[in-house]
Protein backbone atom coordinates (compact mmCIF):
# COMPACT_ATOMS: atom_id res chain seq x y z
CA UNK A 1 0.00 0.00 0.00
CA UNK A 2 1.29 3.63 -0.82
CA UNK A 3 2.19 5.65 1.87
CA UNK A 4 0.76 8.78 2.46
CA UNK A 5 1.04 12.46 4.14
CA UNK A 6 -0.65 12.52 7.01
CA UNK A 7 -2.78 15.54 5.89
CA UNK A 8 -3.97 12.97 2.76
CA UNK A 9 -4.55 10.38 5.17
CA UNK A 10 -6.38 12.65 7.54
CA UNK A 11 -8.57 13.20 4.57
CA UNK A 12 -9.38 9.49 3.26
CA UNK A 13 -9.86 8.63 6.84
CA UNK A 14 -12.56 11.48 7.20
CA UNK A 15 -14.19 10.21 3.90
CA UNK A 16 -14.20 6.56 4.99
CA UNK A 17 -15.37 7.12 8.64
CA UNK A 18 -17.94 9.75 8.04
CA UNK A 19 -20.43 6.82 8.43
CA UNK A 20 -19.12 5.15 11.54
CA UNK A 21 -18.95 9.09 12.99
CA UNK A 22 -22.51 9.81 12.50
CA UNK A 23 -23.43 5.65 13.22
CA UNK A 24 -25.91 5.87 9.75
CA UNK A 25 -25.37 5.41 5.97
CA UNK A 26 -23.91 8.62 4.41
CA UNK A 27 -24.28 9.85 0.94
CA UNK A 28 -21.11 10.57 -1.24
CA UNK A 29 -21.81 14.08 -0.72
CA UNK A 30 -21.66 13.81 3.17
CA UNK A 31 -18.21 11.88 2.78
CA UNK A 32 -16.54 14.21 0.47
CA UNK A 33 -18.00 17.41 3.09
CA UNK A 34 -16.08 15.09 5.70
CA UNK A 35 -12.77 15.00 3.93
CA UNK A 36 -13.15 19.19 3.00
CA UNK A 37 -13.72 20.13 6.60
CA UNK A 38 -10.63 17.89 7.46
CA UNK A 39 -8.36 19.67 4.87
CA UNK A 40 -10.16 23.41 6.38
CA UNK A 41 -9.05 22.50 9.76
CA UNK A 42 -5.28 20.83 8.99
CA UNK A 43 -3.80 24.23 10.51
CA UNK A 44 -4.77 26.44 6.91
CA UNK A 45 -5.43 29.25 9.41
CA UNK A 46 -3.22 31.98 9.85
CA UNK A 47 -5.04 34.69 12.62
CA UNK A 48 -4.29 37.99 13.16
CA UNK A 49 -4.14 40.41 15.62
CA UNK A 50 -8.16 42.25 15.42
CA UNK A 51 -9.71 38.39 15.52
CA UNK A 52 -9.57 37.93 11.85
CA UNK A 53 -8.97 34.27 10.03
CA UNK A 54 -7.69 33.79 6.80
CA UNK A 55 -7.17 30.20 5.05
CA UNK A 56 -4.01 30.14 4.04
CA UNK A 57 -4.13 26.63 1.71
CA UNK A 58 -2.52 26.95 -1.42
CA UNK A 59 -4.25 25.04 -4.16
CA UNK A 60 -0.80 23.51 -4.83
CA UNK A 61 -1.14 21.85 -1.68
CA UNK A 62 -4.66 21.06 -2.59
CA UNK A 63 -3.43 19.39 -6.05
CA UNK A 64 -0.97 17.35 -4.11
CA UNK A 65 -3.17 15.74 -1.85
CA UNK A 66 -5.47 14.90 -4.84
CA UNK A 67 -2.55 13.19 -6.78
CA UNK A 68 -1.60 11.34 -3.29
CA UNK A 69 -4.97 9.83 -3.00
CA UNK A 70 -5.69 8.98 -6.84
CA UNK A 71 -2.50 6.76 -6.75
CA UNK A 72 -3.96 4.34 -4.17
CA UNK A 73 -5.66 2.56 -7.26
CA UNK A 74 -2.34 1.85 -8.28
Amino acid sequence: MTKLSLTAQSVLDAYCTEADRLNREVSHGEMLAAAIRTIASENCYEAYGDGWFELVVDVSDLYSIANELEKLND
